[in-house]
């Protein structure tokens, strides 16, 4: 079964060649020229994967990647982003978003198309394996909950795999090109600075009951899930 790309790109020859590339490596194109057609655009049944332009017509691609992920519907949709805009800072700002990844143009058809198979994988679930718990923090990878004392914790598809993980793997230190290794996937063209956007935002969403204590930063070194404080 295919699966389904929303494109938002104003520009009408980008946009054309971007549905040609897409097209031509299996995955079904929608298309959208700004910010209110792509909202039309995301509804049942909702694209597996939003490609999103950097500058649009009534509004910025971050704005629209924030909104998405303030959402129960929508938020565990992968957004790329796809923008000119080449400073650390710019990136930096596109993963606090919500964005998954970040593409800088002009890229290469190849490149692209890789990064969207690598982060459609990186956001499949993680299935049949048993629950696994620390202090409170449980992670269910069949049904894909987590739970801090018994209370539901909301987290993004990137964050899970994270977690899974780290504890999967307590007391080991992993730098941040293991994890991209590990959690990522090799040939992956994701930069080291994405480990730690999505390591903030997994302590935030496990700081109700203090389990973010147990990512821990080894300075020098990387990060470690522990139990030891």
């Amino acid at each position: 079964m295919s699966r389904t790309v929303l494109l938002v790109e104003d520009e009408a020859p980008i946009r054309e060649m971007l549905k040609f590339v897409l097209e031509q490596s299996g995955f079904n194109t929608v298309e959208a020229e700004d910010i209110d057609a792509a909202q039309r655009q995301i509804c049942e049944p909702y694209p597996d994967l939003i490609l999103l332009d950097w500058m649009l017509p009534g509004g910025s691609g971050v704005q629209l990647a924030k909104s998405l992920k303030q959402h129960e519907y929508t938020r565990d949709i992968p957004v790329i982003m796809l923008t000119a805009k080449g400073e650390e800072e710019d990136k930096i700002r596109g993963l606090d978003a919500g964005a998954d990844d970040y593409v800088t143009k002009p890229f290469s058809p190849k490149e692209l198309v890789a990064r969207i198979k690598a982060v459609m994988r990186r956001v499949t679930p993680t299935t049949n394996e048993e629950p696994i718990e620390f202090n409170g923090l449980k992670l269910e990878p069949i049904s894909h909950r987590v739970t801090a004392n018994d209370e539901p914790v909301e987290m993004g598809p990137t964050e899970f795999k994270l977690l899974h993980f780290f504890m999967t793997q307590p007391e080991r230190v992993y730098s941040r090109e293991q994890l991209l290794d590990n959690v990522w996937g090799t040939n992956v063209y994701v930069e080291d600075r994405t480990v730690d956007v999505h390591i903030r935002r997994l302590r935030k969403a496990i700081s109700t009951y203090s389990h973010d204590r147990m990512i821990q930063t080894v300075r020098g070194a990387g990060y470690r899930f522990s139990t030891k404080m």
